[in-house]
């Protein structure tokens, strides 16, 4: 924060020497370029109350700064990524928590996650189009061809587009026309995955294993795919995101069944230390506070008659992943 902020007072005294370029301007990027590839103050927090209450004014104020400079491809980012990570922490979490106790607010909540996730996809298509202009409806109409153009200069908007699309997919489930958007979301992972398959410790295996598992495999879902992407994501975190385990135990031990499996993933990711990973701090608290909820709700997953049979299959989780040809445990 000190060196944005250094940054930020030289732009305001350079900036009436330079000509053609307004000091509002200058300040707006220099202060964009701080944000995108700076220190998430908000990632390294461990108090999802305080971050929720503070992030709402952060948001309107980076669409204050893009008002400013619309085309500004760091703010979009910065915009999109803020968006994205709010609407599912702070409103379809808690949707979910709330979907036996109150349906009205969860079904609430749930519409507006979709609301802000569509909007945080919004913003980082725009920062797309800024050196592939058109590129959304290519996206829509072919998107393994779109998705081809991207470089590696665009994986973080690739990224970040496909989880807000993603998400907003998953969230309206009452809005079959976005499932239409599916294939957009894929192409956009797949070309990440050939870009840097290694990108923030595995994120982009971490985002396709919930593709894989979301999607029928009429519709061609692989549930091998689904154990490969876990596994790849597993050893590129080298153990320290709490959200691997949590979204593994709901896409594999659920559907097969298997409570014991189900539990002994929810446990590793509370076993996670919130210091291993400063950067992983906020989004690992998140997912232990999940953890728990589910391992309260177990018996809303699985009746009693299926904990009595075998489970259909294993995900058999381990607390050291199995390290792939591709690479080692960091």
């Amino acid at each position: 924060m000190r060196a944005a902020a250094r940054s930020l007072l030289l732009a305001l005294i350079v900036a009436p020497l330079l000509l053609g370029c307004s000091v509002r301007k200058l300040a707006v990027r220099t202060l964009a370029k701080a944000m995108a590839s700076g220190t998430d103050v908000y990632a390294t927090d461990d108090d999802p109350e305080l971050v929720a209450a503070s992030l709402p004014f952060a948001l309107k104020t980076l669409e204050g700064l893009l008002a400013q400079d619309p085309g500004n491809r760091n703010l979009l980012l910065a915009t999109s990524k803020g968006f994205t990570q709010y609407a599912y922490a702070f409103v379809q979490l808690p949707a979910e928590r709330l979907t036996d106790d109150d349906y009205s607010r969860s079904e609430q909540l749930q519409q507006r996650a979709v609301k802000l996730f569509l909007r945080a996809r919004d913003y980082a298509l725009r920062g797309l189009a800024t050196t592939h202009p058109g590129i959304d409806e290519r996206l829509r109409r072919d998107p393994a061809a779109a998705a081809a153009e991207l470089t590696r200069d665009d994986l973080p908007l690739a990224y970040w587009t496909a989880a807000a699309w993603g998400s907003a997919i998953s969230a309206g489930k009452d809005r079959p026309e976005l499932l239409a958007d599916l294939g957009a979301v894929r192409a956009l992972l797949e070309r990440g995955l050939a870009l840097d398959e290694g990108w923030e410790h595995g994120a982009l295996h971490q985002a396709m294993l919930s593709v894989e598992a979301s999607t029928p495999a009429a519709a061609g879902g692989s549930p091998a795919r689904v154990e490969q992407h876990y596994q790849r994501a597993a050893a590129l975190a080298g153990g320290h995101d709490a959200g691997l385990f949590v979204s593994y135990a709901q896409a594999m031990a659920v559907p097969a069944r298997d409570r014991a499996a189900f539990e002994s993933l929810l446990e590793q990711a509370l076993a996670v230390g919130l210091d291993a990973a400063p950067e992983l701090r906020l989004a690992n608290t998140l997912a232990q506070q999940k953890a728990r909820w589910l391992l309260d709700h177990a018996d809303d997953y699985f009746s009693s008659d299926e904990e009595e049979s075998e489970p259909e299959s294993s995900p058999a989780p381990t607390s050291e992943p199995t390290p792939t040809p591709n690479g080692e445990i960091p």
